[in-house]
């Protein structure tokens, strides 16, 4: 009897026990296979993929291949559908999907097949502020209509092939990112983004409408409240009182910025990219400006670096720094070689590859003796500075580099060719005085072709005694000969050295002294100068533009 007790109480509470092992909440199960998986476009840059639910699971992992590429993981989620963006429009990508639970992975589910829309399938006005985050595609055309302003908060990402065109019957058509808001425009070599003119073709000209300008919370040298950016009434905003150098205000990758420039009113003109205040944690790479009534790219302080730059064709400076910008930037070039004028005007008198200050005179906090930190103290590295040989120079300038009002520089591995003035010029006392602290240096560039490649003995301070020990050299070849090539008037541009080009060495290569100081792990020495040595990558392939309206 009592053997009878007890295995009348073991026998259940054993099988009690076995079943708890397989309790759907604590112990493992097999986990099921996601079915009826299927993948459709819903724009352009964007493809739904959705299954039915896998039993047992608490989550699932879906992964993307391309046309000829393996299978990579592209998110997660605890749903039956999952949104893979950044994508080319008018692709085909196969997708599998597999359970997830507790750390555990089932098995994968059929592949499904989806394909991308193509572009320009509708048109969207952009106006006003943008209060929260949005998505924009390549399947719309989309028009910048007056001043449109990214909030603080939001984020505005831009996908792969995307058209936004500013609206020129509206003065000030342009896009502002706010401080603590971000841009995540991310193009691809095939599928650049592309904000310009909304004229046709043949009819576009410089300052057609007005930029594209981001605003972060980095420092600048001007100690002052209420600093405005540049823009028409209404579509401004405070970008002074920054403190963090590492700020993210987001993505360029593969954007190009075309006709830009607007005149708002009398000499206020706009740039076509302008950086407020940008911090180093943003990414900046790939980006080309085209034919811009002012500035091609212009930093207000700040502290962002960059990478595969590309202006053609700036109506005032290709290259812009002011008010203690600090930033490092490789592979850069700048074509200025004709004169375009806009629908109501023409361009600066004073045209450059590189104006950098200190900061500028008359601006609201800087100081008379341009004597202000943190100073602007900009890197350029393997870059091309190509000016236009011979034009009127009283009317348009033109300078390779000039330094003035307290600005320092860092200058290696570049080419400064035809500028009808000089290659480089220094301008005040201040300025002098950064250089004799050791802030202006120049290593490994050469120059041809050019007016003069120094200052003369008098009232500028940029002689070429100066810089004796700086492996400058100076040549009288024909610039042109120097690329693969060369003819801006057609628009065939190739920045590989020719064959038995000079400038496919003598790059520093390792860096020393100041310059290794100063290059930090960004910035990449090279054995050649200019944008790109023989044999290497042709960077700006694919994605850059040249043209004159």
């Amino acid at each position: 009897m009592p053997m009878t007790r007890a295995r009348s109480w073991i026998l259940p509470a054993l099988a009690a026990a076995l079943a708890a092992c397989h309790d759907s909440s604590t112990g493992p199960r097999t986990l099921g296979v996601p079915a009826s998986v299927t993948a459709a476009g819903t724009s352009a840059n964007t493809i739904r993929v959705s299954w039915s639910r896998a039993s047992s699971a608490t989550g699932y992992t879906v992964q993307r291949a391309g046309a000829g590429s393996d299978f990579v993981d592209v998110g997660t989620t605890s749903g039956t559908s999952f949104d893979d963006d950044g994508l080319e429009p008018s692709s085909s990508y196969r997708y599998r999907v597999a359970a997830t639970r507790s750390g555990s992975t089932g098995a994968w589910s059929s592949e499904a097949q989806g394909t991308t829309l193509g572009f320009g399938r509708g048109t969207a006005r952009l106006s006003g502020d943008i209060t929260s985050s949005r998505t924009l595609t390549a399947d719309t055309l989309y028009v910048l209509h007056g001043p449109v302003r990214v909030r603080n908060g939001a984020v505005l990402r831009i996908g792969p092939g995307t058209k936004l065109v500013g609206d020129t019957s509206v003065v000030g058509s342009s896009l502002l990112i706010d401080r603590g808001a971000k841009i995540r425009a991310e193009g691809t070599a095939a599928n650049p983004i592309v904000f310009t003119s909304q004229r046709a073709p043949g009819r576009r000209r410089p300052g057609d409408w007005g930029g594209v300008s981001i605003v972060g919370n980095a420092r600048i040298n001007l100690q002052v409240q209420n600093l405005q950016t540049e823009g028409p009434p209404g579509g401004t905003v405070d970008y002074a009182g920054g403190t963090n150098d590492d700020d993210d205000s987001g993505v360029l990758r593969f954007v190009r910025i075309e006709f830009a420039g607007q005149r708002i009113e009398g000499s206020l003109k706009m740039n076509s990219l302008s950086l407020y205040a940008v911090g180093r944690g943003t990414t900046i790479e790939y980006v080309e400006t085209l034919a811009g009534l002012d500035d091609g790219i212009k930093w207000f302080g700040g502290a962002v670096n960059a990478r595969f730059l590309v202006v053609y064709e700036a109506q005032d400076d290709a290259f812009d720094v002011s008010q203690g910008y600090s930033g490092h930037n490789q592979y850069v070039v700048g074509v200025t070689s004709t004169v375009l004028d806009g629908h109501d005007g023409t361009g600066s008198d004073d045209r450059n590859f590189l104006e950098s200050d200190g900061c500028e005179a008359g601006v609201t906090g800087c100081p008379a003796n341009f004597d202000a930190a943190p100073y602007s103290m900009p890197l350029f590295a393997n870059f091309v500075a190509m000016g236009p040989w011979s034009w009127d120079v009283d009317r348009y300038g033109g300078n390779g580099i000039l330094i003035r009002r307290g600005s320092g520089v860092t200058l290696v591995n570049g080419v400064v060719a035809r500028w009808p003035k000089t290659a480089l010029t220094i301008r005040d006392d201040f300025t002098e005085t950064m250089r004799q602290r050791d802030s202006v240096t120049i290593a490994n560039v050469f120059m041809t072709q050019n007016g003069a490649n120094f200052d003369p003995g008098g009232s500028f301070f940029g002689q070429r005694e100066k810089f004796a020990s700086a492996s400058i050299e100076e040549s009288t070849l024909d610039a042109a000969s120097l690329f693969v090539r060369y003819e801006p008037s057609t628009g065939n541009l190739d920045w590989g050295p020719a064959g038995g080009s000079p400038i496919a060495t003598g790059g520093m290569n390792p860096f020393t002294g100041r310059i290794a100081a100063r290059a930090g792990s960004y910035i990449v020495p090279t054995s050649f100068r200019g944008a790109a040595g023989n044999g290497g990558t042709q960077w700006w392939r694919g994605w850059t533009s040249y043209a004159r309206n």
